[in-house]
């Protein structure tokens, strides 16, 4: 059997598989497959959000991205060293929504490092323990100014209160977190790690707030660049020789 050679330099030649039988493809026809390829790459999602889970440590950050990103969870979590980050993609009213999650650690000595990774992000987890009164007012206190300090102006911000399978033991009223909540305009949000209760609902949240922000933020520059084509351009200063 005669074997097609290629005459193609510098590795032009492509050689494929189709139906258990090998083909030489073209130089054209092998650019065309890898564009075909990152094509599809690219389309694995539609919107990439960046977003960060902050807090004191203890409060059930990792639990969270854990039971989100493979939903399991584990009674013994180590604490988080510097920062940790997944990839987690979900369907959003028909499109990919794909999050990178960045997880901080909640210790002091780790606070001046993981400011810098707020930089960019587009949502913030604001997450303190429900059983615990000293994580919420160090959310008011500390965590709240460090992301208007460093985040986006324009981040979306959520105020997430976990464990709340224990709510026998539950310690923050009420009332504390709709003052600050008013206060701040955030949205805020139950869940428990360890049961799985609410914790897709929030990314779902989060996610259809990001692409109203991100649709509206579209039209105004729809609407910007439609004004500019309707006023009358500017005539030309004629320079004096």
């Amino acid at each position: 059997m005669l074997r097609r050679r290629c005459f193609y330099s510098n590795n032009s030649c492509v050689r494929s598989r189709s139906r258990g039988r090998s083909r030489w493809l073209s130089k054209s026809d092998g650019l065309t497959s890898i564009k075909l390829l990152i094509a599809i790459m690219i389309k694995e999602f539609d919107h990439l959000y960046k977003t960060v889970i902050i807090g004191n440590s203890g409060v059930g950050k990792s639990a969270i991205l854990v039971r989100f990103v493979e939903n399991q969870f584990s009674e013994h979590y180590l604490a988080t060293i510097g920062v940790d980050f997944r990839f987690k993609t979900i369907q959003v009213d028909g499109k990919n929504v794909k999050f990178q999650i960045w997880d901080t650690a909640g210790q002091e000595r780790f606070r001046t490092i993981t400011s810098a990774y707020y930089r960019g992000s587009q949502g913030i987890l604001l997450v303190f323990d429900l059983t615990d009164m000293l994580s919420f007012e160090n959310i008011c206190k500390f965590w709240m100014n460090e992301v208007e300090t460093y985040a986006e102006k324009d981040a979306i911000f959520f105020l997430i209160g976990n464990k709340s399978d224990v709510s026998d033991q539950r310690q923050v009223p009420q009332d504390k977190i709709n003052q600050f909540c008013s206060e701040k305009k955030l949205t805020y949000m139950e869940c428990s790690a360890k049961e799985g209760e609410n914790i897709k609902e929030i990314f779902l949240q989060l996610a259809r707030k990001l692409e109203e922000k991100l649709n509206l933020k579209n039209v105004k520059v729809t609407e910007k660049r439609g004004a500019n084509l309707t006023q009358p351009a500017k005539e030309e200063k004629k320079k004096c020789c």
